[in-house]
Formats: C-alpha cells, sequence, structure tokens
C-alpha cells in the first residue's frame, strides 16, 4: 500500500473575519514517512522562568540530603507528582546582586534585575537605567525567529513608578526580562491583553473589539476555517485540535467571567478590570494564558513574576492578612515563619498547577512537558537576611531533554547562576563563551 499525505506549514493560521488563530503542533505539520531526525527537526524545546517573590524559607525548601530519592521537604512536597523531572539546584549565587561599597540599601531591586541578567545593575532613580541582556532574551533572539512572538512577560502585580528604594527606579522591581541594557521589558498583568497578544491578531481593530464587547469567542469567528481544516485531518489530529480549542475557550470564558464582576476595592493594590479577586483564580489563569501561548507555539520563551520583590501582596484566602514582605522580616519569631513557610507552600501548589497544565497538553508524540526547562525559584534565598547566595533553584526538565530527574544536586559555594543559565542555553542548541559572571558550565 503506497500512502500519500500532504504536510501542512508550521505556522499555519485558522483565519476568519479579520482575525487569525495559530495552531498547535500537529502530526499533519511533518510529512509521511517523515524519518525520526526530519520529525525531531520540527520539534522543540520550551523555556520558562517562574520567580517569586521574597526569598524562601531554606530549611524548609532545601533537601537534607544528595543525590537521587531524596525525601521532599515542606516547599517541594507539593510537586512531589513531578520528583522523576525535578532537579533541586543549590550552591548558586546571584553575585551580581551584592552591595557596591559605594551603594545603599537597595538588595530587593539588586537581587531582581540582577537575577536572570547576572549584571549589577545601576544605582538610580532616573531615567538612566542600566542592566544587561537577561538569559530569557538571549533565548528569544534566536527561538523567536520562528514563533508569532519571541517571548511573553506575565507578571500578577501592577507596574511601580517612581523611585522606590534607596535611589533605584522602581524599573528594577517591576521586570525580570531586559531585551538589552537599557530596555526592561513589562510584565503585562491583564489576563485580556495577554489573550489578545496571543489570539487577537486582528487586521480589523474594529473588529476585535466588538468581539470583545460582545463577549464573542474567537473560535466563532475562525469556525468555517476551522471547519475545513478538521476534514483534512486524521483521528490524532482532530483530537488535538479539539483540545486546543477547549483551551482557547476555557482561558476566553475565565477572562469574561472576571470581566463581568464588579468591581471591589482592596486595601493594598489597585487591580484592572477582568482579573479575578481570588488570588489562586488570577494565577491560574494567567499559568493557563502561559501553557495557551506554548501550546500554540506562539512562543517558547515565558517569564512568570509572581510578585515583586519587596512586595506586600496579602494572602486573605490563607486565613490572615500579613503582607508578605514585612513576614520575611521575622527577626526568628515563629508564627512569622510558620506565616511565610505557607506562602511559600501556596506558592508551589500554583507552580505545581502549571506543571499538570503542561503534562497533560499534547505536543508532537509527547506533551508540552516533555520538550521543556522550566525554572522555579527566587532572587533571593532568605528574605529576612536579604541573602543571594544559595539560592532556591528547581528544574524541571521534560523527559526529551536527558536531563535526568528526582535529584539534589549541590555545587560548590557561590557558584553564579549565570553557569546554569549558559548550560540551560546549550540545552536549546544557542551557544555562547559567557553570560554574565559566569564562570564555566554546571553538569546537570
Amino acid at each position: 500500500m503506497v500512502v500519500f499525505r500532504k504536510s501542512i506549514p508550521r505556522r499555519t493560521f485558522l483565519r476568519g473575519a479579520g482575525s487569525a488563530l495559530a495552531l498547535p503542533l500537529l502530526d499533519a505539520m511533518c510529512p509521511a514517512f517523515a524519518s525520526a531526525a526530519q520529525i525531531a527537526s520540527r520539534t522543540f524545546t520550551r523555556l520558562s522562568f517562574l520567580a517569586v517573590p521574597n526569598g524562601i524559607i531554606m530549611d524548609k525548601w532545601t533537601p537534607a540530603a544528595l543525590g537521587r530519592g531524596v525525601p521532599l521537604t515542606p516547599v517541594l512536597e507539593p510537586l512531589a507528582a513531578f520528583r522523576d523531572r525535578m532537579v533541586v539546584l543549590s550552591g548558586l549565587a546571584n553575585n551580581e546582586a551584592r552591595k557596591l561599597e559605594f551603594e545603599i540599601a537597595g538588595d530587593h531591586p539588586r537581587a531582581c534585575s540582577a537575577y536572570l541578567t547576572a549584571t549589577h545593575p545601576k544605582m538610580t532613580s532616573g531615567a538612566d537605567i542600566h542592566c544587561g541582556v537577561s538569559v530569557d532574551q538571549v533565548a528569544a533572539n534566536e527561538l523567536g525567529r520562528r514563533t508569532q512572538l519571541p517571548s511573553l512577560e506575565i507578571g500578577l502585580e501592577m507596574p511601580m513608578v517612581g523611585a522606590c528604594e534607596s535611589a533605584y527606579s522602581c524599573v528594577y522591581y517591576n521586570t525580570l526580562s531586559w531585551k538589552n541594557p537599557a530596555t526592561p521589558l513589562p510584565m503585562e498583568n491583564r489576563p485580556r491583553a495577554v489573550f489578545e497578544r496571543l489570539v487577537g491578531d486582528s487586521t480589523d481593530p474594529a473588529g476585535r473589539a466588538a468581539r470583545i464587547r460582545e463577549n464573542r469567542s474567537i473560535l466563532d469567528l475562525v469556525a468555517e476555517d476551522l471547519k475545513r481544516l478538521m476534514r483534512s485531518l486524521g483521528d490524532t489530529d482532530r483530537l488535538k485540535l479539539d483540545q486546543y480549542s477547549d483551551a482557547v475557550r476555557s482561558v476566553e470564558q475565565q477572562i469574561q467571567l472576571a470581566e463581568r464582576q464588579p468591581p471591589t476595592r482592596l486595601p493594598d493594590m489597585q487591580k484592572p478590570i477582568g482579573i479575578p479577586d481570588a488570588f489562586s483564580d488570577y494565577a491560574k489563569l494567567m499559568l493557563d494564558l502561559q501553557v495557551l501561548a506554548f501550546q500554540g507555539d506562539m512562543t517558547r520563551v515565558s517569564t512568570f513574576m509572581v510578585g515583586h520583590e519587596m512586595g506586600g501582596r496579602a494572602y486573605p484566602e490563607l486565613g490572615f492578612g500579613d503582607p508578605h514582605h514585612s513576614l520575611t522580616h521575622h527577626q526568628g519569631d515563629t508564627a512569622k515563619i510558620q506565616k511565610v513557610l505557607q506562602i511559600n507552600v501556596f506558592h508551589a501548589t500554583l507552580y505545581r498547577y502549571f506543571l499538570e497544565k503542561m503534562r497533560a497538553t499534547p505536543d508532537g508524540d509527547g506533551s508540552l512537558l516533555d520538550r521543556s526547562l522550566l525554572v522555579y525559584g527566587s532572587p533571593l534565598s532568605d528574605g529576612n537576611m536579604h541573602l543571594y547566595k544559595d539560592l532556591p533553584v528547581l528544574l524541571v526538565a521534560g523527559g526529551a531533554t536527558g536531563i535526568q530527574g528526582d535529584r539534589h544536586v549541590r555545587y560548590p559555594e557561590n557558584t553564579p547562576i549565570a553557569n546554569l543559565y549558559l548550560t540551560l542555553l546549550d540545552g536549546l542548541g544557542i551557544r555562547l563563551e559567557r553570560f554574565g559572571d559566569s564562570t564555566g558550565r554546571v553538569d546537570l
């Protein structure tokens, strides 16, 4: 029997009424009888960084033993279902967050801006900000050539403005990503804005505005093109496309529901229209958007900022209203330490939600998780002492990356975290001699 199958281009869009919707990776995008090497060339690895603010209770994060199969700590326990893909990395340092002799305070802005750049930021409260290119943008410069968006930057807090602490511009708090030393990339915190950036690629702005106003789905606008494509696909691809369409519609419905909520006054922060009242619902919606961006291959690089360094978000859903940052300055108070631990565990539980979505989302002959390098951590280790040494770093590496999980690895003291970034870039096929304050590479 001879099989003929015409492949469709990888960058195919569904179109209709001035709108366009990207597609996930389908079998039909690989020609019939393609070799394993050819199919592999159509697959790719995603890179994601998620940062939580104000450090972590480190003795509740760091496993007591090294090697494989070590017992998980209270902060890592929520992620137990993914331990076969997890590597806890100890000994890495955010050294460029250090305070120079002429500088005053500013531990939080230095830690935040140095975290992904491995570069010491210029102390200034003016417009003459200066730092370095962040690792996500190094990756985006290469991987972004093949996607709708080079990278996606998501945050869960409103940007701060002005001079925030010790003559440091608020810009240093507001983002993890730097396109170049003078260009920080804003973290988008509005679900609707992220969604429209991903799937609202419209040649008709007025039509897009009408669709949003009328609560119509983008799927309605591309329905005819979707039906035509479905008729030409095999059973496996139809299932993948159904799952993708369901994900798009689910996110749209969550955003529409949030936009219909009456505005509520929050004591410590302004909340844009369309953000769910419960923080966990908000975080999960934004994580859904990140997964959707990967699923549709709209981008392969993402940074996610749970909160600003020195951020004072309260978590009433945990049973207390104390601001996060003030709790981290616990001075050994066991009650405050316990509350910070609850916040740390809560953040890890939200990350588990993200990993579950990545594992459940098909991608080629596997899942999104299979072909991802995901980094979870914080720019500081000890929030009470403002320590930038021995950072909390968790690498979740998909099976296709070749990195073995279920391990705790400790590097020599003060190993620059930039060494990890060089190694991750190697895994993406991006070879640099040096990045930031790197001194070499690490063994993974």
